[in-house]
């Protein structure tokens, strides 16, 4: 296996490429290269690198790599990112994989970490120098068979607590209803209303919301207009009346969609749970419609989650040390802290 690093700020020339191993695996839109090269216009400082490797049989890895000090590398990862940018081909060892990139990254290299692995497209490997830390439990709902027969089976307290929030409404006078944006010129305007709900919660308080002139407002932008003139894309927006109070802000691909951020209306009355009824009428299109298979959170699970679906798994940082003694005294000394 040969290893060769580059610029990672010449990544979408490399894109086709890939795209071409991400597809050898399960389905995941958020390594889509589109992904990948919005993260790095938006959040990438200039020092990180591609890794591309091959073997005989072809493209056997890649990832987007930073530096985090002396002899240390870990795939890219700003916040925004719901996945570490490592891809391998199915069946190769992972810890082999890391051997040749620690020995190939510039100076002598004493650790590659993979950050925010996800189990279902990357099981946890296990080797003489390699250690895993669980970083996050993460949610999903398969969407198989019809609506109807998965919403019976969550639990009679959600169902009869959104039931009356919809009481509650119809009581008022107010029509909720759910419309969804695929447009690629209606993003803009997508990301300018997602950021004016977000404010109106902690992270506005603390100043960390999107907003259409920040920096997490134009990736976001540059995310949503890019996979949705790929037909990836779509924006579901909830409405009381004439109020907007809720959205998602997703990206898709073959049988998956992701839900990348939502938010909603901190003034709306808690009673009313526009998030949730959101939610609820999100998942009935989705089943109706037939084209996905998974819906996929990538967050922390909330206690929310759990009533929704049991599928939960472990998702999981990965270190590989040059010399296996190093990870051992690396394990001592966190032991020891």
């Amino acid at each position: 296996m040969k290893w060769t690093l580059l610029p990672a700020a010449g990544f979408m020339a490399h894109a086709a490429r890939w795209d071409a191993l991400r597809a050898t695996g399960p389905s995941a839109p958020v390594l889509d290269s589109y992904v990948v090269g919005a993260l790095l216009d938006a959040f990438g400082a200039g020092a990180e690198l591609l890794a591309l490797c091959e073997d005989a049989a072809g493209p056997a890895a890649a990832a987007v790599l930073a530096p985090q000090g002396a002899g240390r590398w870990a795939t890219f990862q700003p916040s925004q990112a719901p996945v570490g940018p490592w891809l391998q081909r199915p069946g190769l060892d992972t810890d082999a994989l890391l051997a040749g990139l620690v020995r190939a990254l510039p100076g002598c290299a004493l650790l590659a970490g993979l950050t925010q692995c996800d189990p279902f497209l990357l099981p946890r490997p296990a080797g003489p120098r390699a250690s895993t830390d669980d970083y996050i439990d993460t949610a999903r709902i398969s969407v198989a068979g019809d609506f109807d027969s998965w919403w019976n089976g969550r639990g009679k307290n959600l169902r009869a607590n959104l039931r009356k929030q919809r009481n509650r409404l119809a009581g008022a006078g107010i029509a909720p209803r759910l419309e969804v944006w695929r447009a690629p010129e209606r993003m803009a305007q997508a990301v300018a209303d997602y950021g004016r709900l977000e404010s109106t919660g902690w992270k506005g308080r603390a100043g960390t919301a999107v907003a259409a002139d920040n920096a997490q407002g134009r990736f976001y932008r540059a995310l949503l207009e890019a996979s949705c003139a790929l037909g990836r894309g779509s924006v579901y927006r909830y409405w009381f009346g004439e109020e907007l109070v809720a959205m998602d802000l997703c990206i898709e691909e073959g049988d998956c969609i992701v839900v990348l951020k939502t938010a909603y209306d901190e003034r709306v009355p808690a009673h009313y749970s526009p998030a949730l009824l959101m939610r609820e009428e999100a998942c009935r299109r989705l089943f109706d419609e037939g084209r996905v298979r998974r819906i996929e959170f990538y967050g922390k699970v909330m206690e929310w989650h759990t009533r929704w679906t049991d599928e939960i798994r472990t998702m999981y940082h990965l270190n590989h040390y040059r010399w296996q003694a190093l990870g051992r005294l690396h394990a001592w000394r966190r032991r020891a802290a």
